[in-house]
This record gives structure tokens, sequence and C-alpha cells, in this order.
């Protein structure tokens, strides 16, 4: 446990060293504020909901996890530090956990300045706070499956630009799935919809916490991080 929050505690000062993590705090305050702004003024500020915000959120969520974890293995394994992480008295899995609970942290304080938007709301009307409550629990677990999906893809490659485009490409494949079961029928289409990110989101939006979706966002989060685990042990003995 030592091992993993020293990783994570380096992984945090590492993030908030590059300008990168403050550009993708500061275009998705930008851009989920102006979906928030948006939607209460569409309805003339008769919906105190944060429906704006969570219509964004959940594309912009895997987005920018990818940007967030793009260079969190490959840059270290281009600067040369890789190397030197692998030689230390950790396991692999520390390795790629810290990792992931270094880059969560990030994602957590992105979040969290959205607090506002809620927060707002509470003080000029009377908001449900229950699905607001729930949305942000479905955008924590949305967030890891994409952090877990994004490590993946930074284990396998020293470009970030690689990284980004397999993660981004990953993810959206899992979101369009969701639209994709529009055009099925039958047992395709709830396959399609059993693995599908903003599927399993839905529900968390509307104040509903399903076991079936924890389990989904649980299960891809920990399969990822098996792989990028598997992909660190692989590239020891390269």
């Amino acid at each position: 446990m030592t091992n993993i929050m020293v990783i994570a505690g380096k992984e945090i000062r590492s993030q908030l060293g590059s300008p990168i993590a403050y550009v993708v705090c500061g275009v998705f305050l930008a851009l989920s504020g102006t979906f928030f702004v948006a939607y209460l003024a569409a309805t003339n500020y008769a919906d105190t909901s944060i429906g704006g915000f969570l219509e964004a959120a959940q594309y912009l969520i895997p987005l920018f996890s990818a940007f967030l974890t793009m260079r969190v293995i490959a840059e270290e394994k281009k600067l040369g530090t890789w190397e030197l992480l692998l030689t230390a008295p950790t396991r692999d899995a520390e390795i790629v956990i810290g990792k992931f609970l270094g880059s969560l942290a990030i994602l957590m304080l992105m979040l969290g300045l959205t607090v506002l938007y809620p927060l707002l709301l509470y003080l000029l009307g009377d908001p449900d706070l229950g699905p607001i409550a729930t949305s942000y629990l479905g955008l924590l677990l949305l967030g890891c499956g994409s952090l877990a999906v994004g490590i993946f893809a930074s284990s396998v490659s020293t470009s970030q630009v690689a990284v980004a485009a397999v993660a981004t490409g990953t993810l959206s494949a899992l979101a369009l799935l969701g639209v994709v079961q529009n055009f099925a029928a039958g047992g395709l289409a709830t396959a399609m919809a059993s693995l599908s990110l903003l599927h399993h989101f839905q529900d968390f939006s509307r104040g509903i916490i399903d076991t079936r979706a924890v389990i989904y966002f649980a299960s891809l989060t920990g399969l990822f991080l098996y792989l990028a685990i598997e992909s660190v042990a692989a590239g020891r003995w390269r």
C-alpha cells in the first residue's frame, strides 16, 4: 500500500506540474458550464437540474480522461525514467494502481470544481438533490472506467498521440454502442446495450443506482487495469 500511495503522489505532482492537466480542466469546465447554462436558458430557467451539464459530461469525461492518461506511462518511457521505476522494489500492480489513483485524484478535482453548478441551483431554486448525487456517482464510475482504458493504452505505446488515439477510439466505440443498438434488434441490441458506457450511465442521471451498472463500470475498470498490469509485466522482459 505504501508503494501505491508513493506512486500516486508522484503522479499527482507530475500531473499538476504539467500544463496538460490545467488545459484539460479549463476546457472541461468551459464546455460543461456552457451546456449547463444553455440548458437552463432553453427551459427559461424553469428546470432546476444539471441536465445540460450531464448531457455534455457523459461525453467529455471519457474524452478528457484519455488526455489525462496519455502521458502517464508513455511519457516515462520517452524520458527514460520508466526503467528506473521498473527496477525499484515495486510490483507491476502497485505501479499501475498508483498511476490510476493519481489520475483519479485529478479527475475528482476536475469534477469537484463543477459542484458550483448544483450549488447555484440550490441557492437560486429548489433542485432535487437525489438525482444530482447519483449523477456525480455515475460520472465518477464512468471516469474510473475511462481512466483504466487510458492507462492501458499508455502502457502499450511510447507515443502520447498514439495513446490518446487508442484510448479515444476504444472509449468512443464503447459509447457509440448505445447509439448503434437503436438500429439492432433482439439479442444483438441487448448485448450492445450491456456493453455501452452511456447506456449504463443513464440510470444514474435519473436518480437510480442500478447494481448492474455499478458492476459494469467496476468490471470495465478492473479489466483494463489488469490488461495494463499484464502489459507492464510483458515489457519487463523485452
